[in-house]
């Protein structure tokens, strides 16, 4: 039997590094529950004061939409949070 390119869907999520704080775990969780990424990198760019965060995600649940479209599922996501943020770097692509 071929292998498919249906694979279980976490088959292909990155690992949640041990060193995220508890407002980035919460971030990482929800960007992972809603886009099943194979990249994804979440990091408080603010100093460690939680005011702006640098966030890289790669989803085929982006395929097909241009990156303002990508970004804007990704604002939707993280809508609450994102009240509190001064900022946001975010880069989103098609794996």
């Amino acid at each position: 039997m071929a292998a498919n390119a249906t694979s279980p869907p976490d088959a292909a999520l990155p690992e949640k590094p041990d060193y995220l704080n508890d407002a980035e775990s919460a971030i990482w969780d929800k960007l992972t529950i809603e886009f099943s990424p194979t990249e994804l990198m979440v990091q408080d760019i603010s100093g460690g004061c939680g005011s702006m965060y640098g966030i890289e995600i790669a989803s085929e649940k982006f395929r097909g939409a241009n990156l303002l479209k990508q970004q804007r599922m990704v604002n939707t996501v993280l809508g609450d949070e994102m009240k509190s943020w001064h900022g946001v770097q975010l880069r989103t692509r098609t794996p």
